[in-house]
């Protein structure tokens, strides 16, 4: 039966609205790659690596850029909102696109859990009175209402946030190079460049301790690869999405080297440890006023920016997952305003269960989630660039188009990431504290085969490869 005529300017193949336009996408990705592991959890690392951290995040930075460039090879083959988990049914098989999709909306849960609590916390450094459950509800109800009226109410909320985040770094950076250039304010005394080797050297811990730190380092890329899911509601993807993954090299380099590199020049890395945000450090070296409280808004920004995410994700991968009958097919039905609005309110439910959850945990429960979160996101990373290298093999063997975004040097690439993934996982399993993840995530699988096994005798045609319905962009 031929599909029906649609305005593809307008609407997508997968009948979202295409309501993302080149401000917002490029917002949206220079947002993904800065979160909360930046503006707190580079503490902890630093007490660890001193300033080799630099070189940790210049370092997963060049793979990070690696992911993207291959996904957006992908996604100029095929740009759909399913994305990875798309590409993963299409050339691992179908199982590995079911246990993709929902992975990945088990990483945003957890991000929203631990996020949506964070911000309450954070509200509480202003009003201590009001209970943190109530912040937390407050938020989570705001920003479901706002992923439910249109992308385009998502794509203007993440713009903004994302702004609040990118103008509080480069007035970071700007002002720790007016104290290291004039000598101005209360750190004009201590602060210069040679504090970045002047406490027991660039690597005071050693290279061991500073590779450690890699799985945290990883934490803070998490999210960079929501470009992907866009794809399906962007103007123009075939412009739009190229830009956003091709500017990636000098956002990593901007934000996360040259802001920790400023710091780390203003403020001695010995400074440093758990729960010592290097911004609110830095702020308060230097004798901002209010910079704690500039710090605690830009940090809350970041955590509602997470959480929005989180909400705008799960509800496009709960479709996809139900549009190959992998999930309930209610979650297929999209809203008079073209959201899957039955997914993304699902989502908040669970979302909402963490709050609870967070009030009866202990501290350790926030490290434990990070690090489920990074294990999750490390096996969506591994099927793109999987993906990748099975798409390239086909494009040489001429039976799949070449996309017009191919990746620089072809699968090379994609093997380094592998590998890198593959060790920090490794890291992952060395580390007591971590390694946690790892039994959740073995846990995770034997519950995504108990279902898949399910799925088969229930419904043996959904578990069954299939050809993409390709989309049509313009060229």
């Amino acid at each position: 039966m031929a599909s029906p005529q649609v305005d593809t300017e307008s609407v997508s193949g997968e009948g979202y609205e295409r309501g993302l336009n080149s401000r917002q996408v490029q917002m949206i990705a220079i947002g993904g790659a800065i979160g909360v592991g930046l503006f707190l959890g580079a503490g902890a690392n630093i007490a660890k690596a001193g300033p080799s951290l630099i070189v940790m995040y210049g370092l997963a930075g060049v793979i990070i850029f690696f992911i993207m460039r291959a996904l957006g090879e992908l996604l100029l083959y095929r740009p759909v909102s399913g994305s990875f988990a798309e590409y993963s049914r299409e050339f691992l098989g179908p199982f590995f696109g079911y246990f993709t999709g929902w992975t990945y909306w088990l990483m945003w849960i957890v991000i929203g859990m631990a996020e949506l609590t964070a911000a309450a916390i954070y509200v509480n450094y202003w009003f201590p009175q009001i209970p943190q459950w109530v912040t937390a509800l407050v938020f989570l109800l705001v920003l479901l209402g706002a992923n439910l009226i249109s992308v385009k109410m998502f794509g203007e909320i993440e713009f903004w946030f994302s702004m609040v985040k990118v103008t509080a770094i480069i007035g970071m950076i700007v002002i720790g190079l007016g104290v290291l250039t004039f000598g101005f304010s209360a750190a004009g005394d201590t602060a210069a460049v040679s504090n970045l080797w002047a406490f027991d050297g660039f690597f005071p811990k050693g290279i061991g301790s500073s590779l450690m730190t890699l799985q945290g380092v990883m934490f803070a890329y998490l999210a960079v690869e929501i470009v992907g899911v866009t794809a399906g509601e962007s103007k123009n993807p075939e412009k739009t999405l190229p830009k956003a993954i091709n500017t990636l090299p000098w956002r990593i380099a901007l934000f996360y080297v040259g802001a920790l590199t400023v710091i780390l020049c203003v403020v001695k890395w010995t400074e440093f440890g758990p729960g010592v945000s290097p911004f609110v450090a830095a702020f308060a070296q230097i004798g901002i006023p209010a910079g704690a409280g500039i710090v605690n808004f830009v940090v809350l920004t970041a955590a509602l920016s997470s959480c929005n995410s989180g909400m705008y994700s799960t509800g496009r991968m709960l479709r996809s997952l139900a549009d190959n009958g992998e999930a309930p097919r209610t979650f297929k039905r999209l809203s008079s305003s073209r959201t899957p609005a039955l997914g993304i309110a699902t989502s908040v439910v669970f979302m909402g269960i963490g709050v609870v959850l967070n009030y009866v945990v202990p501290e350790k429960a926030f490290g434990y989630v990070t690090s489920i979160a990074t294990a999750a996101g490390i096996w969506t990373w591994l099927m793109i660039l999987i993906s990748h290298i099975l798409y390239r093999r086909q494009v040489v063997a001429g039976r799949l188009p070449a996309s017009s975004f191919p990746a620089p040097g072809g699968s090379v690439c994609s093997y380094i990431a592998i590998v890198f993934l593959l060790f920090v996982t490794a890291l992952i399993a060395i580390d007591a504290e971590a390694r946690i993840c790892l039994y959740v995530m073995a846990g995770w699988a034997i519950v995504l085969s108990i279902g898949w096994m399910v799925l088969k005798n229930r419904s043996p045609r959904s578990t069954e490869g299939r050809e993409p319905e390709f989309a049509k962009i313009s060229r």
